[in-house]
């Protein structure tokens, strides 16, 4: 009943209204963003009223997005989260790091502006469409995940991970495909009807004609 009403003309009013009860309650979760990187809304993306957005002009989240509790994202040098992508509570998105600069620039640091700053780093993140990011993973400057990945509980993403791929540690390390991850549930209807890129359905089967799932468990 309430997605009904959501998804009438009414959609946008409800989301403000969530959000300022998100300031008064407990963290819920709000559905709608606006997207001030492309400035339009996001109707069916959902983030936590508890979400920290650093920069929120230059964090371009596409639509039907799910962003948990207690996390935050930095998009201070851009951030960019594609369609459909998952990302669970207390995950941390960065796109500066003073690791360095905090040292070399000593007590001047505070008084020397970013571009100033010897050390100081300065990269944009992307996500790709369709990924899953697990709860605590930590994603660091100038990161780019690939389409429709999974990337593991607690992960310290420090390179770039290529499309399909299941990642997990600290460092990230690759450990497997989503294809293989999804290839059970190939046959299903439902699956063939609504998976997010249908081109790569076909492509696997030919390719593994007998495949055996792969699991991380």
């Amino acid at each position: 009943m309430f997605k009904a009403i959501y998804l009438s003309p009414f959609g946008r009013l409800i989301s403000f209204v969530l959000r300022l009860l998100g300031r008064l309650l407990n963290p819920i979760m709000i559905y709608g963003y606006w997207n001030g990187a492309t400035r339009d809304f996001r109707k069916r993306t959902r983030i936590s009223s508890s979400t920290v957005l650093i920069n929120k002009g230059a964090i371009d989240i596409a639509d039907n997005c799910w962003i948990g509790h207690h996390s935050i994202i930095d998009g201070s040098n851009g951030v960019k989260i594609g369609e459909g992508v998952q990302i669970a509570g207390l995950t941390g998105i960065y796109s500066h790091s003073s690791h360095l600069a905090i040292r070399l620039c000593g007590k001047k640091y505070i008084e020397m502006s970013e571009n100033t700053r010897p050390g100081y780093i300065r990269a944009p993140v992307e996500i790709g469409d369709f990924t899953f990011v697990g709860v605590s993973a930590v994603i660091l400057p100038g990161v780019k995940i690939g389409k429709g990945c999974v990337i593991g509980a607690g992960s310290i993403v420090n390179s770039d991970i290529p499309d399909h791929s299941v990642a997990v540690g600290n460092p990230i390390r690759i450990i497997g495909s989503t294809l293989d991850l999804d290839a059970s549930h190939f046959d299903d209807p439902v699956v063939i009807q609504n998976y997010y890129d249908p081109d790569l359905i076909e492509m696997f089967r030919k390719n593994s004609p007998n495949p055996k799932p792969f699991s991380i468990i």
